[in-house]
């Protein structure tokens, strides 16, 4: 059981209902079946991010923007994927990514992947937010930092990624003691190389760390062959199950 730093972080997400932010699939012409699959009736889906080509791409794409129109038909939200290289990408650079994501796949938000978690960086994300807001009314603003930023990240983003990583450091994760002044649907954490027969446990974890926002695969960053591969391009083996164990709420 990992360690938690605070006791109302569990118990406020007794209640909350986890659902699915999916984190960037594969294009859609190598994982046709895989998109389809997101649009089920039913499916417990708080966003899916598009990632066309390590952002937007220099051109639009129909598969993409087929793809994006059949989700925002089935009632989910859908985010263009913008990295922030941990602050080495230039305001003017993420603000153009964005305009081609609104221009092109009409998005309904952001992730901001990659974000910086410092404070000292916390002024120029804030910046980008504030603009971000300005060109798309209504964003959806998620910040992929990946651990626990300083708290002030939490004062302007709607949600923010604090864990992404290996389920084999997740089983051991602590929870910030600052993240028990918000709610659980701030939080979202991405864990990778989750055995089907640990699933309830990571559930549980999420629960206990007050994320509800979750994305579980039992895909690992590494193939065994060529070295690091993205675990997030394929869903789970176990799909269907962590759909229907979220779907129908999660026993405590």
């Amino acid at each position: 059981m990992p360690y938690l730093t605070s006791t109302e972080a569990g118990a406020a997400s007794t209640d909350v209902r986890t659902g699915l932010g999916v984190p960037g699939l594969a294009h859609p012409l190598v994982a046709p079946g895989e998109w389809a699959d997101l649009t089920w009736p039913g499916a417990p889906l708080h966003w899916v991010v598009l990632n066309v080509a390590d952002g937007p791409g220099a051109h639009p794409d129909p598969h993409c923007l087929k793809a994006a129109g059949r989700l925002r038909n089935a009632g989910v939200r859908v985010l263009g994927h913008l990295d922030a290289a941990y602050g080495a990408r230039s305001f003017g650079e993420l603000i153009s990514d964005a305009h081609r994501y609104l221009d092109w796949y009409r998005v309904d938000g952001f992730l901001l992947d990659r974000c910086p978690s410092e404070r000292t960086a916390l002024p120029e994300v804030r910046r980008t937010i504030g603009t971000l807001r300005v060109i798309r009314d209504g964003a959806h603003i998620v910040l992929g930092h990946g651990t626990h930023p300083h708290p002030g990240y939490a004062e302007d983003a709607d949600q923010l990624i604090t864990f992404s990583g290996a389920w084999t450091d997740y089983r051991w994760s602590q929870a910030a003691e600052w993240s028990a002044d918000y709610p659980p649907e701030r939080f979202c954490h991405f864990v990778h190389g989750v055995p089907r027969g640990h699933l309830e446990e990571a559930l549980r974890i999420a629960r206990w760390q007050g994320a509800a926002t979750i994305y579980f695969t039992d895909r690992t960053d590494r193939d065994g062959r060529s070295g690091p591969v993205d675990p997030w391009e394929a869903m789970p083996g176990y799909w269907d199950e962590i759909v229907s164990r979220i779907g129908t709420g999660v026993s405590e």
